[in-house]
């Protein structure tokens, strides 16, 4: 059980690391598409295309200012799994 438990770890932290980096991207698309949809709703406009446009908008400011830390986010859980691997591999070939 003790080989499993550093991978369990590693596939919690990805989880972690997925939900952080979709979070912003997925909450400025839902905040869009909710604002949007409640106009239509009041104005009586159902122009399927009308809300691409804003959440287009709102997806690429959340890239711009959040763009950096999810970069780093990804790029440092991908160092940790390299490491990981290394360690493993380190493992195996000490002890036969």
């Amino acid at each position: 059980m003790d080989d499993i438990s550093p991978f369990l770890a590693l596939a919690d932290k990805m989880l972690w690391v997925a939900a952080l980096v979709a979070a912003p991207v997925l909450l400025a698309a839902l905040a869009v598409g909710l604002t949007v949809g409640i106009i239509q709703a009041a104005t009586s406009v159902n122009e399927q295309t009308l809300t691409f446009v804003p959440k287009l908008a709102a997806i690429a400011l959340i890239l711009v200012l959040f763009g950096g830390s999810m970069i780093t986010l990804v790029g440092e859980f991908t160092q940790e799994i390299f490491v990981e691997i290394a360690r493993t591999g380190q493992a195996e070939q000490v002890a036969p």
